[in-house]
């Protein structure tokens, strides 16, 4: 116990102990080990060894691929926040890099695989479909690009979905208003999703309920237009049908436009 005092009498007088200077590693020789222990699934290993070869070398001839395997060694077990950052200092330094397709999506696929369900914030889900934007717009013959575009689909729907739960939580409470506004953003802005014929049947109760018959009218017929075999087509036209009306569009409508 004395002995622990001292010590820390010591270090009290004569201030904290020097830091042992890093022994530098030529850059080629971290790179390969960290190659290596990638290649035997020790991916902290490789990381810990990649982080040194950028403080020892940033403007090493291996900085691109050293930046590059960062993104992809946390990718691959799970810390997508590290990818992320990572990602992101690759794009800032190599924006037409050679491989900054491939980095755009394993940003987006690190948001992608942190997509939990729509009673969640969506703002992961935005994140995504931002990044997968971003490489098929750069990138559009990417090899990458295709897999963007199916992901991109889902993390729309995602949203979407969302937003329709939100919109069934108001219209069941009363709040009609509320609920129209969330069933037309999935209407103007995600038009392929899973959710759009829903969202118009539910546009002709919502309007119906406010008494607006003839938005109501127009939400059902281009629901029809769109989707006349879709079951909720069937049900907007029974909705209407006993309250004496028919589906019609108003040219005025803004859903005018929404049909394809």
């Amino acid at each position: 116990m004395g002995l622990l005092v001292l010590a820390l009498a010591g270090c009290s007088m004569f201030g904290p102990p020097k830091l042992r200077e890093e022994e530098i590693i030529p850059e080629a020789s971290l790179y390969q080990q960290a190659l290596a222990s990638m290649d035997n699934q020790r991916f902290l290993t490789a990381i810990e060894l990649l982080e040194r070869s950028e403080r020892q070398h940033p403007r090493g001839q291996l900085a691109e691929e050293t930046k590059l395997m960062l993104v992809y060694a946390n990718y691959r077990i799970g810390k997508f926040d590290e990818a992320i950052l990572a990602a992101d200092r690759y794009l800032a330094l190599y924006p037409n890099g050679r491989d900054a397709a491939y980095v755009y999506w394993l940003k987006g696929t690190s948001y992608f695989a942190q997509i939990k369900d729509i009673t969640r914030d969506q703002q992961i889900s935005q994140n995504a479909i931002e990044t997968y934007t971003q490489l098929i717009r750069a990138f559009p013959n990417s090899e990458h690009a295709k897999d963007a575009q199916d992901k991109l689909k889902v993390a729309s729907d995602n949203i979407a979905g969302k937003e329709m739960s939100v919109g069934r939580y108001y219209q069941g409470n009363g709040q009609h208003s509320a609920a129209i506004n969330r069933y037309r953003v999935v209407v103007e802005q995600y038009q392929t999703s899973t959710h759009i014929e829903e969202a118009l049947y539910r546009l002709t109760e919502s309007y119906l309920s406010l008494g607006l018959v003839s938005e109501a009218r127009t939400a059902a017929a281009v629901l029809g237009h769109n989707y006349p075999s879709s079951e909720w087509y069937k049900r907007a036209f029974d909705l209407l049908a006993r309250q004496g009306l028919s589906p019609q569009v108003n040219e005025g409508s803004w859903m005018a436009a929404q049909r394809t």
